[in-house]
Order: structure tokens, then C-alpha cells, then sequence
């Protein structure tokens, strides 16, 4: 039987365009579409940002681990509450009765003459207590035009740098060289340099990152911390 003329130059055409499809990376031989292949990557920065993210918040899980295995160990030898020991676990959220929810995040929020917020306010009555969130000891306390009253606590490790601004007072004792440990006091809460309304200007620095260092995402952190109380 011969097939009519039309229908056998419509099966010619079909078969001559699958042979010109060009193969694509996908296992059926498709191309990707322009879609998928004009989605812009993020700069090496901004992906320098997010891998120390990730590894900080790795790092803060394995402190919580470490130590909340501690506590029960401690729990079992002798006899103390487990449960009080795990509140110095990982991080402690610097300032006394915030809790996560209470946070927001303003880490790439826009500020004043082209700057990027690369931290994160936390708000709170003036003269609220502004706590260690790690061990570690204060490097740096000086004033200065935009952060007020401000500090550095070094971890004890010396990776990550906490800077503190807008204090409206440091606690007794809290000079360069003091070894502070978690959720000790470091100061109240306020408005000094350029601060609208008491808050805490909260900025987390890995050190390994050029200049000052690479700043982590503070919000993402203090969302595994654990919560001090008065």
C-alpha cells in the first residue's frame, strides 16, 4: 500500500527535526530553556556571606550539642540539673527577655549614604541588660560617631567578633581584657551615637574574612539561641 504524498513528507519533516535538535545536558536529549540558563548567579561576595552563614550556624549547632551532652553527663555524675546546665549552650540572644520571634531581620536592610545593614536591631526599653551571647573576652570599647557606647566581644576561639553599639552604659568591670562567659552582663540597652529609639545595634563578624571581617546573618543564629530571663 503507498502512503498519499502529504503524509509522507509530513513524517520527512518530523524526522529530519528531531535529528537537528540539538542535545541538551538533560538524559531525554531536550535543551535547558532560556529560562533556566539566564538565572543570574550571586556575586562572590555575597556567596562568601552565605557560606559563613552556613558555617556559623554549624558551628553554633555543634557547641549546643556539645555542651547539652555535657550537662547530662555532669546531670548524671552529679546529680545537678541537666536542663540549667543546656542554657549556656550555644548561643545566648544578647539582650535579656528577647525572644526569636521577638527579632527581626534587618541584616540587608538600607542605610544612609549607600551603606548596608549588616546586622541586625534589637529593640528595647532603655536600660534593659545587654548580655555575652558566647564566651569569649572584650577586645575592643571605645565611642565612636555612629555606634554610641560600643564593644567588641572576641570568642574564645577567636573566629567570630560580636560588636555591640548603641550601649547606653557597660556594666562594672567590663574593660579590654576581660573574660566574660555566656549570658554574663555587659551593659543596658540605649541610643547613643546615630540610633533612633534604644535598641542594640547586633553584628556578628567572621574573622577568616578580609578587613574586619566576613558579617554572618545574626537573625539566622539567634534563632537557634537559647533565651535569658530576668
Amino acid at each position: 500500500m503507498r502512503l498519499p504524498a502529504l503524509l509522507v513528507a509530513v513524517i520527512a519533516f518530523g524526522l529530519s527535526a528531531c535529528a537537528n535538535m540539538s542535545p541538551g545536558p538533560r538524559p531525554n536529549g531536550w535543551a535547558r530553556s532560556v529560562a533556566e540558563t539566564s538565572v543570574s548567579q550571586p556575586d562572590e561576595q555575597e556567596q562568601q556571606r552565605r557560606r559563613s552563614t552556613r558555617e556559623a550556624e554549624d558551628y553554633v549547632g555543634a557547641e549546643i550539642r556539645r555542651t547539652r551532652v555535657a550537662g547530662r553527663e555532669e546531670s548524671d555524675e552529679e546529680g545537678s540539673d541537666a536542663e540549667a546546665v543546656s542554657t549556656y549552650s550555644g548561643m545566648v540572644i544578647p539582650v535579656i527577655g528577647v525572644q526569636p520571634e521577638d527579632l527581626s531581620d534587618s541584616f540587608h536592610a538600607p542605610r544612609s549614604g549607600g551603606r548596608t545593614h549588616h546586622a541586625i536591631d534589637i529593640s528595647a526599653p532603655r536600660g534593659t541588660p545587654l548580655l555575652a551571647a558566647v564566651d569569649g573576652t572584650i577586645t575592643r570599647k571605645h565611642w565612636n560617631r555612629l555606634g554610641g557606647r560600643t564593644l567588641y566581644l572576641t570568642s574564645a576561639d577567636g573566629r567570630y567578633d560580636f560588636y555591640y553599639a548603641h550601649l547606653d552604659s557597660y556594666a562594672d568591670g567590663i574593660e579590654i581584657g576581660t573574660t566574660v562567659r555566656r549570658g554574663e552582663v555587659l551593659g543596658t540597652v540605649g541610643s547613643t551615637g546615630n540610633a533612633q529609639g534604644p535598641h542594640l545595634h547586633f553584628q556578628v563578624l567572621d574573622k577568616r574574612g578580609s578587613g574586619r571581617g566576613t558579617p554572618v546573618n545574626p537573625y539566622d543564629l539567634l534563632q537557634r539561641a537559647e533565651v535569658a530571663s530576668r
